[in-house]
């Protein structure tokens, strides 16, 4: 089982907020995403894939106030985003506030967790379709919707369907076009820095540096703008 860095999360208090801020910090205006109707949410998106993150993009992820609520009554949203400290945070700036992680086998990546009393959640099977055919993924999310510590421990996401025999043939790095940003690094934080060793190594992330202090993820971007750092500080 290997894992590695699928996406970044950034939260905005809208859409609209999100793509400014990304113009203003990135230098990019991002592409268009989606709708993901049982969370209320929607999404821009654009490829930041580099040698050492061959999959990587970029997500920014806001409510969407035009969401039916009934649909999705009961239902938390992920990320934390119906977290009123979050929300508080990203009304005076979009905000890293965590990122995901792929691997070839979601299962045995939860399990891995679950021995080291870490539960990352149900997986929830989901598609979309795209101009290149119905893109496939599962991913775990909570039923309370929590990231875990602070966004620091990633989601995880398995593209394609389980018996896929190319189940990177979709990824969003094969439809997204170059947006001239690039990750160069990810380094993070966390008071629980050790734990977190353990769980990133059981799941098979690696290339990610990990040192125990203040609870903050650090994304290092080449943009339009030169060298931009992202900081999650912690919400």
């Amino acid at each position: 089982m290997t894992s590695q860095i699928d996406h970044l999360v950034v939260m905005a208090s809208t859409l609209e907020a999100g793509v400014a801020w990304c113009e203003a910090t990135l230098g990019i205006t991002p592409s268009a995403g989606g709708e993901h109707e049982k969370y209320g949410t929607h999404n821009r998106l654009f490829k930041i894939a580099s040698p050492k993150h061959p999959l990587a993009y970029f997500e920014i992820i806001a409510i969407n106030p035009d969401a039916a609520t009934a649909k999705r009554s009961n239902v938390a949203r992920w990320f934390d985003m119906d977290d009123k400290a979050l929300q508080k945070a990203v009304a005076q700036e979009p905000r890293l506030i965590t990122f995901v992680a792929s691997t070839d086998d979601i299962k045995a990546a939860r399990h891995a967790l679950r021995t080291q009393e870490i539960e990352r959640g149900q997986i929830v099977h989901a598609s979309r379709k795209s101009n290149k055919g119905t893109l496939n993924w599962q991913i775990t999310v909570r039923e309370d919707g929590e990231r875990l510590f602070n966004g620091c421990l990633p989601t995880l996401i398995q593209w394609g369907k389980p018996d896929a025999a190319e189940p990177l043939r979709l990824h969003p790095r094969n439809s997204l076009p170059r947006s001239g940003v690039t990750l160069q690094s990810i380094a993070i934080s966390h008071p629980s820095g050790p734990k977190l060793q353990a769980a990133y190594e059981a799941i098979g992330l690696q290339g990610i540096a990990i040192e125990t202090g203040p609870a903050n993820i650090t994304a290092t971007l080449q943009t339009p703008k030169g060298l931009v750092q992202l900081h999650s500080l912690g919400i």
